[in-house]
């Protein structure tokens, strides 16, 4: 193989970090709604005469908590400035 042909096939450091960012967005989604979907399940049994609809309220209320923590990471990326940041540029 010659130089050229090594460098086609490398990845640039960017995409490897966008598919990081999408790895940790969509893990973080799955985690936030299973536990949304728990929580759910729990109070259905204990509150709601095992009704359906807190399941499924629970599963909403986390895909909405992952999909803002995801957008706030892509947003942040994007040249906003992060949380971090912005708490250094406070303080001085």
């Amino acid at each position: 193989m010659t130089a050229s042909t090594q460098l086609t096939k490398r990845k640039p450091e960017s995409e490897g970090l966008l598919n990081e960012k999408w790895d940790h967005c969509l893990a973080n989604l799955l985690v936030k709604s299973t536990l949304g979907a728990g929580f759910g399940i729990i109070f259905s049994v204990l509150l709601f005469k095992r009704r359906a609809w807190p399941a499924w309220v629970g599963v909403g209320f986390g895909a909405g908590r992952g999909y803002a923590e995801c957008d706030r990471e892509f947003k942040g990326a994007a040249g906003g400035v992060s949380r971090a940041v912005g708490e250094r540029l406070k303080r001085d």
